[in-house]
């Protein structure tokens, strides 16, 4: 599957860790994977968000890290994957039942 990963990314310091952790682990499934979390500062949120929802646009799904629900962003990337009928994966388990 071609991936997308959705989490929490502003004033969360450890996000490029915490993005590429879940990276390297999607890969080594073989899954491509797009990580956000490498785009380069200084654009405003909704230029982010075109940028994203763009990305996720050319994925089979979205990853949905644990912190998601902290992310206004990442609460709009979950919304826009389900209305665009993309395959929605949680990280905790307790969020499974949700996909």
């Amino acid at each position: 599957m071609k991936i997308y990963i959705a989490g929490k990314i502003t004033n969360y310091p450890d996000h490029k860790k915490h993005f590429l952790e879940a990276e390297q682990a999607l890969t080594s499934l073989g899954h491509k994977v797009i990580n956000p979390s490498v785009l380069p500062e200084g654009f405003e949120q909704q230029e982010y968000m075109h940028i994203c929802y763009s990305m996720i646009d050319v994925c089979d799904g979205v990853y949905m890290l644990d912190n998601w629900r902290d992310s206004v962003g990442a609460g709009k990337e979950h919304e826009y994957a389900k209305v665009n009928k993309k395959a929605v994966i949680y990280q905790l388990s307790e969020d499974v039942g949700e996909a």
